[in-house]
């Protein structure tokens, strides 16, 4: 239409599911949190599984990508810590090997810990957690599968249990945010405004990794035609055969991402946050217009 208008698109999805960028803003730190929250939840769990509750199970966001949930496994650094399986939405649900799995884990750990993302699914694409309904995309509404894996482990072997979705908590803990994740955010906005200075449209600036160990980034960029509408799922190589925790590869790829600490000022015991003023901007089309 020859109208003068620019589109920078600047990643950030906490469910790192774009491609072309090696990882998104906001992951970093939802992984950061998720990993730290097995933890913490793991050793409560262990403290009573001698004569209480013996399985604790952790909803994370992840529709199709289960890289929230594979970030629950940075927080098992030697063998019996929490947590020990992940349930990944790449991985069909086999209900036989899990049970076989977590019985196992009770009797040689005490207790078992579980992540599981919200798009868990069998092998027909069917979700563990379908409520029967759709949002207004069309996606299947989804009912909560941390309950759902709950019930289901009870019912076969008795265990008391505990459950947590951690929803928009995971994605909204600044005061735990990942020093690697905030530089990254700040850069990408950054580099969207000179892109649009200097004339450019229908870019995204991305992250790009240029080593592990140091690990070192730098920003590139490329067009929205090779993002729009494709989704990144987790590598067959990220994640261990038998389909329930992530393997080597993944941990080099996920453990940078979450270094360093980035703590907001707080005062009275609690963080302090800029608050917009969410002041409308003025309309410049008549009210009648139509496309």
């Amino acid at each position: 239409m020859g109208y003068p208008i620019q589109c920078i698109g600047i990643p950030k999805t906490v469910d790192n599911d774009l491609p072309i960028t090696d990882c998104c803003p906001g992951f970093g730190s939802v992984a950061k949190y998720v990993a730290v929250s097995i933890r913490e939840a793991g050793f409560d769990v262990a403290s009573m599984a001698k004569t209480s509750t013996k399985v604790f199970v952790m909803e994370v966001m992840g529709r199709h990508a289960g890289w929230i949930a594979a970030a629950g496994g940075l927080a098992a650094e030697k063998e019996g810590d929490a947590p020990h399986i992940i349930l990944f939405p790449e991985i069909p649900f086999k209900k036989t090997a899990f049970m076989k799995r977590v019985k196992e884990c009770v009797k040689k750990y005490g207790y078992c810990a579980i992540v599981v993302s919200e798009g868990a699914a069998y092998r027909d694409g069917t979700f563990l957690a379908d409520a029967g309904s759709v949002d207004a995309f069309g996606h299947k509404q989804l009912g909560g599968v941390a309950p759902v894996v709950a019930q289901m482990i009870k019912d076969e072997t008795g265990y008391k249990y505990h459950w947590a979705v951690a929803d928009y908590l995971q994605r909204a803990a600044r005061h735990i945010a990942s020093k690697t994740d905030v530089e990254q955010a700040y850069a990408v906005g950054k580099a969207a405004v000179e892109f649009a200075l200097k004339g450019k449209t229908a870019i995204m600036p991305t992250i790009v990794r240029t080593s592990n160990d140091p690990y070192k980034w730098k920003i590139g960029s490329t067009s929205l035609a090779r993002v729009a509408n494709v989704e990144k799922k987790m590598p067959a190589s990220y994640i261990t055969k038998d389909g329930f925790g992530i393997t080597k590869r993944c941990r080099t790829y996920l453990s940078p991402l979450i270094k360093g600490e980035d703590y907001p000022p707080y005062k009275n015991g609690l963080p302090q946050y800029v608050v917009l003023k969410n002041v409308p901007v003025r309309k410049k089309l008549n009210t009648d217009f139509k496309i």
